[in-house]
């Protein structure tokens, strides 16, 4: 199996970003380790109101899969976090390691 990683680079709404980075470590962290994903390192970039983070998956089925069944568990949905309630833009690329 292949991994997959993604870089992740999400633009908030000002005023949020510490709120997002609090939510994120003791919610989403927590779950998508539990989901078997392996998260890489976060930083924010406060200039950009940015957060930046790695996540990668090497389970059977594809990353996209992994993916759905997060976003579609009860324990995702019981967290009561809707991304678009703290973030203007996201983008998400696949990226390979080189060193």
């Amino acid at each position: 199996m292949a991994a997959t990683t993604q870089l992740r680079t999400y633009t908030v709404r000002e005023g949020l970003l510490d709120e997002w980075v609090e939510r994120w470590r003791e919610e989403i962290v927590p779950l998508r380790l539990r989901f078997g994903f392996r998260l890489g390192q976060a930083w924010i970039d406060r200039e950009r109101n940015q957060f930046i983070w790695t996540i990668s998956w090497e389970g059977e089925g594809s990353f996209e899969e992994r993916n759905r069944q997060y976003w579609d568990s009860p324990e995702r949905e019981r967290m009561a976090l809707d991304p678009r309630d703290y973030l203007e833009k996201t983008e998400a690329r696949d990226v390979a390691r080189v060193y």
